[in-house]
């Protein structure tokens, strides 16, 4: 196969993804000897047009896994995708419970585009929940895996391989999203949940500039006039650490995932 650029693409509200998806862009750029790019369609204003690649691309793609798949609110921009025969790899990253049906989801939409899957890897970062549950990943042993899974598929590529790995999950349609319970074991939903802002706020309007769905009201930053997808970009950037969840479910939930996955979950890859 003839590869023209490796691009690197991705959502990314706290930068998890983000990393993972350099590092393997990075060691196929410098194993392939071809240049890079990054398309990074985390901001609203970034998904108003579609992507469209060429066939001498390799594209890199990379989401978070938000209730074990590809997060909802993106598949109808990511489905517009023209992927005119480039090839392609896919990558979710899981925030320590589990990547579920989300990688093969997210290698499902680049093969429905048009492109050709030939690797797939699930990775882990830090939850958008919270600052302990994989606190600190992808770490260094993280991204060295990304190192090692990127020269691998650089091999692949080298032998002109570009057959579809069976990658792990339930086919489509899919298993149902995860669902959050309480202690009687009943479901709930926490999709309205808004973040507040506390008087540490200092209006500084960084929650504004880093919320990928756009929903902060620049005049009043406290205010949450679209949907929140409970990304976490909003609470972790905050430099006064002012914006917080009090919703009773969602702390539930946070606590449960906090105490039931502190094993150090592994990456998975499929070549």
């Amino acid at each position: 196969m003839t590869i023209s650029k490796i691009k690197a693409v991705y959502f990314s509200a706290t930068g998890t993804t983000q990393k993972v998806v350099r590092q393997i862009v990075a060691t196929l750029s410098n194993e392939l000897n071809v240049p890079s790019e990054e398309l990074d369609f985390t901001l609203l204003p970034n998904r108003q047009e579609p992507m469209v690649f060429k066939a001498t691309d390799f594209v890199v793609f990379g989401v978070p896994v938000y209730a074990g798949r590809v997060p909802n609110v993106l598949v109808k921009y990511l489905n517009t995708m023209q992927g005119n025969s480039a090839t392609a790899l896919s990558v979710a990253v899981y925030g320590n419970r589990d990547f579920d049906d989300a990688l093969m989801e997210a290698t499902d939409i680049l093969e429905n585009s048009g492109m050709k899957v030939i690797a797939g890897g699930a990775f882990v970062g830090e939850h958008s929940f919270s600052t302990t549950l994989a606190a600190g990943r992808p770490d260094a042993d993280d991204l060295q895996k990304a190192a090692d899974f990127a020269k691998l598929v650089a091999e692949k590529i080298k032998r002109n391989d570009i057959s579809k790995p069976q990658i792990k999950g339930v086919p489509y349609p899919y298993r149902q999203h995860y669902q959050p319970k309480d202690a009687q074991q009943n479901s709930f939903d926490i999709r309205k949940v808004k973040p507040l802002t506390s008087e540490a706020c200092v209006k500084c309007g960084l929650c504004v500039k880093v919320c990928p769905m756009g929903s902060i009201n620049p005049e009043n930053v406290a205010e949450v006039t679209g949907i929140c997808i409970k990304c976490g970009a909003c609470v972790k950037k905050c430099p006064t650490h002012a914006k917080h969840f009090d919703d009773p479910n969602y702390n539930y939930h946070k606590t449960e995932l906090e105490k039931n996955y502190q094993h150090r979950a592994v990456v998975e890859w499929f070549v």
